[in-house]
């Protein structure tokens, strides 16, 4: 078949050249067409339970909320991890399902028992799912400014403008809205008053609700025509509220304005965000929707503002302050820098090593053919056009050229020898056909090497599939194109005849190669006895590398997470930010910093008042004049003062904090999870745990999860007290709840926009325990009686936050981890746990983020790459049909590992993924090299020639290929060496590894194998002609 296709394409040369243009205006259109992003969608589809319960303390909303629909979630088919946050007032509730979930099925499934679980819930448990974005969805975030503006007017402007105005841009889910003061009208009852109208203020709230409504009553006919009916009874302002009647005695109205104060004011905050040191500030943030696309949607977000900036209120603008395009076309911008010098190495390697403009240039049109296939494929396969993509794309360049390689160098030998009177046509089909079968086989099996990226789960496998993906669409589109254009392209660019003299650079290569080969040849022992103590010094090397599961990039934003005292008010919290921001500010590089404590609108992020993140801007990064560690050791500088307040601090950058929070529930490179029941043992071996990560050589940022120091003021009531006035429970928690923690009774709507009408005593009356025991309940009877008389008040210690997974609860300490790799921190890490922590039954360890990712990707690799390395021996026995050459090649692929660790180790670069990568990468140029090799030799040997003048002229021959393979994969991964933009960080462990081992690896096919290959089929032979009674 493959005979026939070549033979196709040199008979139909015109329909051959329409294929190419063809390709070329179809990969153009491809390239235009595909969506571009900085990192594939590595989040799993993820459904979020918020619940909002207004004044319940953590555990009351663990046992009534949590639970119960921790429950009713537990059996959803598909589901892989299921955690829940319960803190003051909030559970928030994440269900992580297998990959391939479709979104809007699991959300079905969630909805479905989460209206089972209802019923349970306690009155005014506002239950909604998240929208349907995914933990990487903060794509952009913009500040609401105006001078001669409240807070207040510029939350209002946020809520019912703007946000209404970007929440309909297609692609997004939703927009978050953080800081300022949410408008509300304040009914501020006074406590005598009401008491001496005898009314309480459960009272006053029936009154509102009930005289806020408007009503239909249909239509009345007058002869030929109706009037509509209609009454207006609804709330339109402040005065409206104070005019409502509450009670009338003997004819007097008493009104909500004899016994309460209105005025306008805020709902209850439960986070804030301030900036510059200046204090408050209103903030907003963009959600992508799951599946659209971050650049496309942040364009037409910011074309979406740039509409709304002329309808604003004057004065009022809107500034950006964090844009994911940014870091899109940043990291696009490395890897397609690196794209072009790739190419543009690879074609002067070309031009060099082939001594040949004509064939060179052949050779060179496989990239720009294949790379716009690739494209081809990419918008077929929906693979988006981003740092890993377009990765993969740069490793193949390297690649993408050995098969053209192998096949015009061939050409170029059989033209430049050509007998008279043999046509171009069939010089051409007799050299591709040669060289076909080796060249499919390599193509393959360097396709099969890649296979088990495939096999990758979790966050590595969303991050390395698209990179596998593009490698494999462009090794298939160079070897289509190897045998069918570029035969044809050689047939009209190349000549027959003329010198067939050696360029002086293959010539002087050759004059060291040559002796060298035939040293081995005569002195095989002392070759492999080489190569041998070479492979047994990097395997000795070996365990002195470090291991992690990713490198950290470098994203060109830092965000500083503060952690405060946990009984921290929120007023508090707000307040310490300002001396915290003004001495950050004071470093120069930094030129702004927005903070935000506390929860978001939405409850997306479960923040509790304690809990800082700090979103700091800078000058442009080559203004510096230093590194990133620099800048965090300025910072460690400026916060350290702050430690006497209680103020711990950690950074992190916006995507890898989401991240990590998404992989273990916790922002912080590693995590140690305490499961247990009884918040006193957690606790006491969770200070344990803390002091050893703290000691642990490399611990950075150590920070435990507080169980305890949230200060509660309990209301036990009296059941016995309760009944002799003739009260029950209920009438106690509405006194409380609406006096002290504030209810929104009702709505005032003003044209589409609406505000809560707030019930709440004022501050004065309810600051302390004595104020709450003062608090007035209504018998049935009319009487007043005073909490303190059915209740006994208390002030005790309980959690701040209660985590669980699935369904168990555990505390976590979290650290970065610096100086060091991951997996050595954690190994000495568990070994000091294990001597020092005595566990109670039924308590146990877990060890999250990136640990626990790099152990699952070393399991699932430790199994997939023998596996494909048994293909790749099936392929070659298949090619071959010899057992002893298919192990003969295979034995390439512990050698080439010889430069790839010592070059990795040498570069102080740890074994990541990535770097895994390029070992896989390595073992299909090495696998390749050794099949062009092997099957020449097989070819001469067919011919007559003894096996030992077969290995020397073969090698001699199959010198040029094997360098210009592995210079053109090295030197095509040199730019990704030296890149230095976002995702470089990505890429360079990878490249670190394959030229590295290319070197060795190279070195070893063109020696070590031509040797083996001798002595091996050497040794066959001799048997053989024993076997048939021939002298050997």
């Amino acid at each position: 078949m493959i005979t026939a296709l070549i033979r196709f394409s040199l008979i139909q040369r015109l329909m051959a050249l329409l294929f190419a243009v063809g390709l070329t205006a179809g990969g153009l259109w491809a390239f235009k067409a595909l969506p571009i992003d900085a990192f594939p969608d590595i989040s799993p589809p993820q459904v979020q339970v918020i619940v909002k319960a207004p004044g319940l303390a953590p555990t009351e909303v663990e046992s009534r909320i949590t639970f119960p629909i921790e429950m009713e979630m537990q059996g959803i088919p598909n589901q892989k991890i299921l955690r829940s946050t319960t803190k003051y007032a909030l559970s928030n509730i994440v269900i992580d399902f297998e990959d391939g979930t479709d979104i809007y099925w699991a959300r079905q499934q969630v909805s479905e028992r989460l209206t089972q679980a209802r019923e349970a819930l306690p009155a005014g448990a506002e239950v909604v799912l998240a929208p349907i974005s995914t933990p990487l969805s903060d794509i952009f975030m913009y500040r609401v400014q105006g001078e001669g503006y409240s807070h207040s007017e510029l939350r209002t402007l946020q809520d019912w403008v703007i946000r209404l105005r970007l929440r309909a841009v297609n692609g997004v889910a939703d927009v978050n809205s953080l800081g300022g003061f949410v408008r509300a009208f304040e009914v501020q009852p006074d406590p005598r008053r009401l008491a001496a109208q005898g009314l309480s203020i459960d009272d006053l709230k029936h009154a509102i609700e009930r005289n806020n409504r408007n009503a239909g009553g249909d239509r009345i006919n007058r002869e030929n025509s109706m009037l509509l009916v209609r009454t207006l009874g609804q709330l339109r302002d402040a005065d409206d509220i104070r005019r409502i009647t509450v009670v009338t005695r003997s004819g007097t109205p008493v009104r909500v304005n004899d016994v309460a104060s209105v005025r306008e004011g805020s709902l209850v905050r439960y986070g804030g965000v301030t900036a510059d040191g200046q204090g408050d500030v209103v903030t907003g943030l963009v959600l992508l929707r799951v599946g659209a696309n971050s650049r496309t949607v942040v364009e037409a977000v910011k074309q979406e503002l740039a509409r709304l900036a002329p309808t604003l209120p004057k004065g009022v603008t809107i500034e950006p302050f964090y844009d994911r395009a940014d870091l899109i076309n940043a990291a696009v911008l490395t890897v397609e820098k690196a794209l072009g010098e790739a190419v543009l190495l690879v074609v002067l390697v070309l031009i060099v090593l082939l001594g040949n403009l004509r064939a060179a240039l052949t050779v060179a049109l496989i990239l720009p053919l294949s790379v716009l296939f690739t494209f081809i494929m990419m918008n077929a396969f929906g693979v988006t056009a981003n740092l890993m993509s377009l990765g993969g794309l740069a490793i193949a360049i390297g690649i993408l050229v050995d098969a053209a390689v192998v096949v015009v160098e061939n050409i170029h030998t059989q033209l430049a020898r050509a007998p008279k009177g043999v046509s171009r046509l069939h010089l051409v089909f007799r050299a591709v056909t040669e060289v076909a079968t080796p060249v499919l086989s390599g193509i393959l099996i360097i396709a099969i090497v890649f296979l088990p990226l495939f096999s990758l789960t979790g966050l590595e496998g969303r991050l390395f599939a698209p990179l596998a993906l593009t490698i494999v669409f462009a090794l298939l589109g160079s070897l289509l194109l190897s045998l069918t254009v570029i035969p044809v392209l050689a047939s009209f660019l190349m000549r027959e005849g003329g010198s067939h003299k050696e360029d002086r650079v293959l010539a002087a290569i050759k004059r060291v190669y040559l002796p060298a080969m035939r040293w081995a040849l005569a002195h095989r022992k002392t070759a492999v006895g080489g190569a041998l103590i070479a492979l047994v010094f990097a395997t000795a090397l070996f365990p002195f590398i470090g291991k992690e599961f990713m490198p950290v990039m470098d994203e060109g934003q830092t965000v500083v997470n503060l952690e405060k005292a946990s009984d921290i008010s929120l007023e508090a919290s707000l307040a310490l930010d300002a001396p915290v921001q003004k001495a950050v500010l004071e470093i120069p590089e930094v030129t702004g910093m927005i903070c935000r404590s506390g929860a978001d609108e939405l409850r997306l992020d479960p923040m509790g008042f304690y809990q800082t993140d700090c979103f700091l801007r800078t000058k442009p990064r080559e203004e510096w004049g230093y590194g990133l560690e620099t800048l965090h050791e300025k910072l460690r500088a400026k916060l350290e003062p702050f430690a006497k307040d209680e103020v711990e601090h950690g950074f992190s950058q916006p995507i890898d904090m989401r991240v990590s929070e998404m992989l273990s529930g916790v922002r912080a490179d590693v995590a140690i999870k305490l499961f247990g029941d009884d918040f006193a043992v957690l606790e006491e071996k969770a200070g344990q745990i803390e002091e050893i990560v703290q000691r642990t050589p490399g611990a950075s940022d150590v920070f435990r999860a507080r169980l305890s120091g949230q200060g509660y003021l309990t209301v036990d009531i009296k059941s016995e007290q309760l009944a002799r006035y003739g009260l029950n429970n209920e009438d106690v928690n509405d006194v409380v709840e609406t006096a002290v923690g504030g209810r929104v009774v009702t709505e005032v709507i003003e044209g589409n926009r609406r505000f809560g009408v707030l019930l709440r005593y004022p501050e004065p009356a309810r600051t302390s325990p004595a104020d709450i025991e003062r608090l007035l309940i209504k018998t049935v009877g009319g009487a007043m009686v005073p909490l303190g008389m059915v209740a006994k008040i208390t002030e005790v210690d309980g959690p701040v936050l209660i985590q669980r997974e699935l369904a168990r609860r555990y505390v976590a300490t979290r650290t970065n981890v610096e100086g060091r790799d991951v997996v050595s921190f954690v190994e000495d890490l568990k070994a000091a746990i294990e001597r020092e922590v005595q566990l109670p039954q039924g308590y146990y360890i877990d060890y999250g983020g990136q640990f626990e990712n790099q152990q699952r990707a070393a399991a699932r690799l430790g199994v997939v790459v023998p596996v494909a390395i048994a293909l790749i021996f099936f392929m070659l026995f298949s090619t071959f049909r010899s057992v002893r050459q298919a192990g003969l090649i295979i034995l390439n692929i512990p050698f080439a590992l010889i430069g790839g660790v010592v070059s990795l180790f040498a570069s102080g670069l740890y074994l990541s993924v990535p770097a895994s990568v390029g070992f896989i990468t390595l073992f299909g140029v090495a696998v390749l090299n050794g099949v062009v090799m092997v099957a020449y030799f097989n070819q001469l040997r067919e011919a007559g020639h003894t096996v030992l003048q077969a290995v020397q002229e073969g090698a001699e021959r199959r010198l040029r290929p094997v360098l210009m393979t592995a210079l053109i994969a090295s030197l095509g991964l040199v730019p990704m060496l030296l890149a230095t933009g976002p995702g470089s960080e990505l890429q360079r462990p990878l490249a670190v590894v394959v030229i590295g081992g290319l070197f060795t690896s190279t070195l070893l096919t063109l020696v070590l194998l031509p040797t083996l290959y001798a002595w091996l089929e050497g040794r066959a032979e001799r048997r053989l002609k024993r076997a048939k009674g021939e002298s050997p």
